[in-house]
């Protein structure tokens, strides 16, 4: 479970864009592992195995949420440190910041192109494990991979840059 945490949590985080809530959903999905883990037979394909569980789970609970929506919008762009670290704090705060900037950016992409890019570019996944996890074939994953990126792109140029290089707090959300 600890080697797997930071993966299903940051997988579960670019899909909600809450950190608390991708906490305890993370949570959840350990759960349906632990239950699932006699599913798996191909040790190989374990990062494919756990990642597919995430993602239904993910997708599941946006469902739920769609039926039941909450009572008050959640921001998007809070962004909490999924580990912390020891370095140096002014690589710690470019860090965080890229970090917040790309997080932002995934919650205004095509609900298709953020998945694309969490699973390819963020969780490193491989051409044919994102095509098998979406059910489509690797050429399609190719081509949606490039358009996810050049909407990636097209949106982070789009935020409004402060004279210190911050993200303005006055982009919309």
């Amino acid at each position: 479970m600890r080697q797997h945490q930071g993966r299903i949590c940051a997988i579960a985080y670019g899909y909600l864009g809450d950190q608390d809530e991708a906490s305890d959903l993370a949570q959840e999905i350990f759960v349906r592992i632990y239950q699932r883990l006699d599913t798996c037979q191909d040790p190989e394909k374990f990062q494919s195995w756990l990642t597919r569980i995430a993602r239904n789970a993910c997708i599941d609970h946006l469902r739920r949420m769609k039926a039941r929506p909450p009572r008050q919008d959640i921001p998007a762009d809070e962004m909490h440190n999924l580990a912390g670290s020891m370095g140096d704090p002014e690589q710690d705060w470019v860090s965080n910041n890229r970090k917040k900037l790309v997080f932002r950016a995934l919650q205004e992409l095509s609900e298709i192109n953020r998945e694309i890019i969490l699973l390819k570019d963020i969780q490193e996944l491989s051409l044919e494990e994102v095509a098998e996890l979406l059910d489509v074939p690797v050429g399609t994953v190719k081509s949606r991979s490039s358009r996810a990126r050049i909407e990636l792109a097209r949106v982070i140029s789009g935020f409004g840059f402060g004279p210190d290089g911050d993200l303005n707090a006055g982009v919309a959300s």
